[in-house]
């Protein structure tokens, strides 16, 4: 804590007290006055206008009125109660209305008393009136004309039930920063402040809370999101920098037989520019010394798999053993198969290790891997298991690592005595301004660009008015010997949402499509692997044409045949869902279809979803707009992302300050890399002090 009184719990405020203190801490999370001066404002209002009754209108937004209050009534109707009140000044009046927590209200109104007044006019048959308002007995001292902006803060209802409106919060706030003791030490060098026009912390956190005008409210706001990124950022800077080193790491020299036999021998197609440059990038971490802690991230189909393949290569050409790990077994056995498919024709022993396998198995594969005689061994968090030994390993990759908690991965470290190096693969892109705060300690590797001979995937919109016409569709693309998914977001029907189930859409499409000239599997989360497994291969041999699923198939399944993706209650599925179920088509050579179906009603959300999918195929385009949509904390899964909680920067509008924070970060470092210098010394200081559990973020 910055200092003793900032330490203090806010029950010794005052107008606080024990009670109010755990309801307060209760409801906000606020329990020290360090965590209260950091509860700010969502906005503030200008209150140094009074508005006149007479004069609000339908373009009226917030107004602030002053009247005497008669006519206190609490009303019973077939709705419900409700507590009214009316306004009046000179030259009209209006209605108070509140629904909720009426019974506290009403103990504290008085008839006839002046009161200030202050909400949205609401219109309702030409006659106006204010729900819940905020409203204060005026005193005579009071002087409107003179307030600054009045902040407003983020209430719940039993806080406003029990009159700890913004006004309160206000006051305890005001305690706090015209406390004698207040002090916010500057903690950031002057070489970074001075040449940005930052403002004084201090100052900062006192008009954030109580600006004396816009201006300064603006520069107080970007002095705290510029703090809030600067410490993210150096924070992971001097991480990365510890790691290397700190942390020694196995080094891979050669470019062995292995690889240059299949590169040269069995790749069956040229690589992209993009795989060449990432697969540069990581041979040259991985022959350097240092531990490689490396994120490839490649939209669909856009081939991580391979350029993982051949990077294990290079690990098993200079005598280490490998192993990919990946969140189902699905994406695990679609792995195992397209991997020793590639690698038939090599001296390369895999295993496939999942909760699957049979237990006479697992104990052949647990000793093979002991004893070195296992090169490459793919699995699910089967891999992690406390009696998995490996003789030498070298090399991890981890596929669609969001899907890991980092307790998980960091088993895999334990499991050797030096750590191995490490790839983390997603194929859910994220826009830039994330990827520096959430993998700000990785080193990023971006495949961009997708092999020449794929097509792009024509994605429409229809509504359920069009079905025979989809129908139709795809009977056309059955009739060329191509194959189709139809994917449903539910097994089972709900009364609750509207939806067509799996089981109604299976029975709709064998009426489109009736056996026996039409074979259809059937696939979802409830059956058993084997089962799964089963309908998988027909599928992929070309037994069956259409293959009715949940979401089950959203990752790794490759069917190059099949060139139709239908989404049935697309509104249902998020943005990145859509786009990874999209990339199950479009992997051979043929023009590949997505189809979004929905019912005629749609809200806004969702309609952006369905125009962004029609109009880009481009994953990092898709998922800025799924940032904008749903924040980034549920684009990335904060709790096993680690993502940061910030107070006031904004992850989708703030790329400006989050770069700027970056550089003067990076800068800081590079002229003092151990912040021993005097300037660099109060913030050694800070980030000690508030230094949290980084050894995850070292090993991803």
């Amino acid at each position: 804590m910055e200092n003793k009184l900032l330490n203090t719990g806010i029950a010794y405020l005052k107008g606080v007290g024990p009670q109010k203190a755990e309801l307060i801490s209760a409801e906000t999370g606020v329990f020290t006055y360090w965590d209260l001066i950091n509860y700010f404002p969502t906005r503030h209002v200008d209150k140094s206008t009074l508005t006149e009754i007479r004069s609000i209108n339908n373009e009226s937004d917030t107004v602030q009125i002053r009247g005497k209050l008669s006519k206190i009534a609490l009303l019973t109707a077939p709705s419900g109660k409700r507590l009214t009140a009316t306004l009046t000044d000179s030259t009209g009046s209006i209605e108070l209305i509140w629904f909720k927590n009426y019974q506290y209200v009403i103990k504290a109104l008085k008839e006839d008393a002046l009161y200030t007044v202050y909400g949205k006019a609401n219109d309702f048959k030409g006659r106006y009136s204010i729900s819940h308002p905020e409203i204060k007995l005026y005193q005579t001292e009071d002087n409107v004309k003179g307030l600054p902006l009045e902040p407003v803060y983020p209430l719940t209802e039993k806080l406003k039930a029990r009159f700890m409106d913004s006004r309160f919060f206000m006051g305890i706030i005001k305690q706090i920063l015209h406390h004698p003791d207040f002090d916010l030490p500057e903690y950031i060098p002057e070489s970074v402040t001075k040449p940005m026009k930052l403002i004084h912390r201090k100052s900062a956190y006192q008009q954030i809370h109580l600006p004396q005008n816009k201006q300064v409210h603006a520069a107080a706001t970007r002095r705290i999101k510029f703090d809030e990124m600067f410490t993210l950022a150096m924070r992971a800077e001097k991480n990365k920098a510890n790691r290397l080193i700190e942390q020694r790491g196995i080094r891979m020299p050669k470019v062995g037989e292995l690889f240059n036999v299949f590169f040269k021998k069995y790749l069956q197609f040229e690589l992209t520019n993009a795989q060449k440059q990432v697969i540069k990038e990581i041979k040259d971490d991985i022959g350097s010394g240092k531990q490689m802690n490396r994120l490839l991230q490649g939209d669909v189909g856009s081939g991580k798999t391979i350029v993982a393949l051949l990077c294990m290569l290079i690990a098993i050409d200079n005598g280490y053993q490998t192993c990919m790990m990946a969140p189902t077994e699905i994406l695990a056995t679609q792995h195992y198969l397209s991997i020793k498919d590639l690698l038939a024709d090599m001296p390369i022993r895999i295993a496939l290790l999942t909760g699957s396998t049979t237990k006479k198995n697992k104990e052949k594969i647990k000793q093979a891997l002991q004893n070195g005689e296992i090169e490459i061994l793919i699995g699910t968090h089967a891999l992690i298991e406390d009696d998995v030994n490996y003789n030498k390993l070298g090399f991890v990759v981890i596929d669609e690592q969001h899907r890991f908690g980092v307790a998980q991965r960091a088993k895999l470290w334990n499991k050797t005595q030096l750590i191995p190096h490490v790839l983390v693969m997603t194929a859910t892109p994220i826009p830039r301004t994330l990827a520096m705060t959430v993998h700000g300690e990785l080193d990023v590797s971006t495949i961009n660009e997708l092999p020449k001979d794929r097509k792009p995937i024509k994605t429409i919109y229809r509504t359920e008015n069009y079905r025979a016409e989809v129908m139709e569709f795809i009977r056309n693309q059955l009739e060329k010997g191509r194959q189709a998914y139809i994917v449903y977001p539910l097994i089972e029907e709900s009364k609750k949402l509207d939806l067509n189930d799996l089981m109604n859409g299976y029975e709709m499409v064998t009426n489109f499509f009736p056996v026996p000239k039409y074979q259809i599997s059937l696939m979802h989360g409830r059956m058993k692997p084997e089962v799964k497994d089963f309908e998988m291969k027909r599928f992929k041999e070309g037994q069956t044409q259409i293959m009715i699923s949940t979401t089950v198939i959203e990752v790794g399944v490759n069917v190059p045949n099949a060139s139709v993706m239908v989404i049935e209650n697309a509104n249902r599925f998020g943005l990145s869902q859509l786009h990874q179920l999209r990339g199950r088509v479009g992997r051979g050579s043929d023009q590949s279809y997505c189809i979004l179906m929905t019912k005629d009603d749609m809200n806004f959300t969702s309609k952006k979803r369905i125009n962004t999918m029609c109009k880009t195929n481009n994953g990092f385009e898709i998922s800025q707009v799924d940032l904008e949509l749903r924040g980034p904390g549920d684009l990335m899964g904060t709790r096993q992302s680690g993502l940061p909680d910030f107070k006031l920067l904004d992850l989708v509008h703030d790329d400006e300050i989050i770069d700027i924070a970056k550089r003067a970060a990076a800068f800081v470092l590079k002229q003092d890399p151990v912040l021993e210098k005097e300037e660099n010394i109060p913030l050694l200081n800070y980030l000690k002090q508030h230094q949290q559990d980084n050894f995850w973020g070292r090993v991803s």
